[in-house]
């Protein structure tokens, strides 16, 4: 399989095709930029086991079709424009947002992006959770159809949040995370990019902190969460306490942008979406308690044996700074914003 340096060269060709989708001047260069993304990510997928290998397929195929359907838009818009087919500009834009949809993971669309997580490394995970998501995000802000924004909108979040409810898989549950997120980042993109910006810093940033710590610990399961750190309590409360943070809970770093979505939806009078939103936040916040539950405990069981684990501190001691802000980050920005 591909050494380090080879998927280092990789990852900056994966770069590099967001960067030319997001500041291409035509539909097809910016296909082109998602077509050198999805070839250069692949690499990074494979690995010697049996699910990546899977995984990297089921990848490929998604993502193909999404840009056979976008290309076919494309050309279906250069027939119209450039020899003035009698064709409805409405269905292709349609069709180009569905495709750009399929490619993000958001629902309906969302059908092969908890599987295809559950055979990825952490390190991949992340990857797919938050940088691929940039250039369809991008490109779907320039397409100005709202009914069919709306509809992914409250599909994603509906079915990001009932699909967590029975998962004790962890990667399944940051994909159904990531969907419901997906559905409050493309909302934003209907209100202003500014705020989009924020919340998709912001997702990325606890994303970070969760899957690095997973990493560390090679903790897939739930019921890894507690029976590994019973030897460190500090780590298992900072690190649910992320959790609690990812799902929007005041007055962590992650009820910031959700507190912002929702003063701009009550500022629009968008009673029936926020009423929404709220209720599948709820529900996030639900089995994200349900996890913490224990670990708040003063008395829960723990094994009797300990597991000893290798891992650097140095990256342990990051995280737990990084942690730190995303506990406190809502005080933080508090006082930044007195203090200026």
């Amino acid at each position: 399989m591909f050494n380090n340096s080879s998927k280092i060269l990789f990852f900056f060709i994966l770069i590099m095709g967001s960067i030319i989708t997001i500041t291409s001047n035509s539909w097809l260069g910016a296909w082109m930029g998602l077509e050198i993304n999805l070839l250069s990510f692949i690499p990074l997928m494979s690995d010697n086991n049996l699910m990546s290998t899977e995984s990297s397929l089921k990848y490929f195929l998604t993502q193909a079709l999404a840009s056979t359907i976008l290309l076919f838009s494309i050309i279906l818009m250069l027939l119209k424009y450039n020899m003035n087919f009698e064709l409805n500009m409405s269905y292709i834009s349609m069709m180009m947002m569905s495709s750009l949809l399929l490619k993000s993971g958001a629902a309906p669309f969302h059908f092969w992006f908890p599987n295809l997580m559950e055979g990825l490394t952490w390190i991949n995970a992340l990857i797919l959770m938050t940088w691929q998501k940039i250039a369809p995000l991008m490109l779907i802000s320039y397409l100005n159809i709202k009914e069919l924004l709306f509809i992914s909108v409250i599909l994603s979040v509906i079915i990001g949040a009932l699909g967590g409810l029975n998962q004790t898989s962890l990667r399944k549950l940051m994909a159904f995370s990531s969907i419901n997120h997906l559905g409050w980042m493309l909302l934003t993109l209907n209100i202003n990019e500014s705020i989009w910006l924020i919340y998709f810093l912001m997702y990325s940033f606890l994303s970070l902190i969760l899957t690095l710590m997973f990493n560390i610990f090679k903790s897939y399961h739930l019921n890894q969460l507690f029976s590994l750190f019973f030897n460190s309590k500090i780590i298992k409360f900072i690190l649910l306490m992320n959790f609690l943070s990812l799902g929007g809970l005041p007055p962590f770093l992650g009820f910031l942008p959700k507190w912002i979505v929702i003063q701009q939806l009550s500022f629009n009078n968008q009673l029936f979406l926020l009423l929404i939103l709220m209720f599948s936040t709820l529900i996030t916040l639900f089995f994200y308690l349900r996890i913490c539950y224990s670990a708040f405990m003063l008395n829960y069981y723990e094994n009797n044996w300990i597991i000893k684990m290798q891992y650097n501190n140095f990256n342990l001691n990051c995280l737990l700074l990084l942690s730190f802000i995303s506990i406190n980050g809502l005080f933080l920005i508090s006082l930044l914003y007195y203090m200026l």
